[in-house]
């Protein structure tokens, strides 16, 4: 508890865990979605506009949420465009911001050791500016997801009939690619560009695998991702770790772990199941022998 001393360690905490929490619920729905990689897509549009940030003396941290944001844009208008191969838009956009971002940062050299923080992820690169922008972000996600749950599950798993039904489909999924892109540049702090998509995707696997139902998906995700990045914080400030590194291995284990457990849960139900057939099995055959004993 002796970490729990420090402001920049509660920060990071606070940070943590609210980031972890938007993050896994937009990983449920980007993983039905089919678009697993549109947050590493904007993560690297972010590093874009934190580097433009940085050579213009702006506040990085606000022009990588802005470009994020327009990334998110860029993103659903090239999906349009190649709506028969909906994967090339990601790539697309990918090229472009990681693009910009490398010859952006190659015009002042100054400012590359500065981008660590932003491409592994700092417990003390989290300030209060940030800390607010997070939690301005949580709570325009949670207003989003409340009040289009019923939408987004539908064009989730049918979007053509999503589109029949009289959903604005078009303007929906326009601001959902919109908040992806505000929720990615939100965790760059805590993870980092690099593994962003660690943080949405690991909590969001295990969950969609174990699951019973939609709603359990989303709250083992939050449960797995709100762990993962607490005790990913805690090991790193133990064994002085970087936090995204540690954050992105603590949450692959919990996914190894619970495949392995629900794999070997199967096996020893089916087990049971077998036996019991057995067991029922030799029952019939010594009612039946029985019976011809007594003919």
């Amino acid at each position: 508890m002796e970490m729990l001393h420090y402001d920049f360690m509660q920060r990071a905490f606070c940070a943590g865990g609210i980031v972890a929490l938007i993050a896994s619920v937009l990983g449920v729905y980007l993983m039905l979605r089919r678009q697993a990689l549109m947050a590493d897509t904007l993560s690297h549009v972010s590093l874009a506009g934190v580097a433009l940030g940085a050579i213009l003396k702006w506040n990085p941290s606000v022009t990588g949420f802005l470009v994020a944001a327009l990334g998110g844009v860029a993103i659903e208008v090239a999906r349009r465009s190649f709506r028969a191969y909906s994967e090339m838009s990601i790539a697309i956009i990918m090229i472009g911001g990681l693009s910009t971002a490398v010859v952006l940062m190659s015009l002042n050299q100054s400012i590359n050791k500065g981008f660590t923080a932003y491409l592994f992820g700092s417990v003390v690169a989290v300030s209060s500016e940030q800390l607010w922008m997070m939690l301005g972000v949580a709570l325009l996600t949670a207003v989003y997801f409340f009040f289009l749950r019923r939408p987004l599950y539908q064009m989730i798993f049918d979007e053509d009939t999503a589109v029949t039904s009289g959903l604005p489909v078009k303007w929906i999924s326009l601001s959902f690619s919109v908040l992806t892109g505000m929720i990615v540049a939100a965790a760059m702090p805590v993870v980092g560009v690099l593994l962003v998509s660690a943080l949405i995707i690991l909590p969001a696997a295990l969950a969609i695998r174990i699951a019973p139902s939609f709603s359990a998906a989303i709250l083992i995700a939050m449960v797995v991702g709100v762990t993962g990045v607490i005790s990913g914080i805690a090991v790193s400030y133990k064994i002085s770790t970087p936090p995204g590194g540690s954050i992105a291995l603590i949450l692959l284990s919990f996914l190894i772990a619970g495949l392995t457990l629900k794999k070997a849960t199967i096996r020893i139900l089916k087990a049971r199941s077998k036996k019991q057939e057995d067991q029922v099995k030799e029952t019939v055959f010594q009612a039946e022998a029985l019976s011809l004993r007594n003919k």
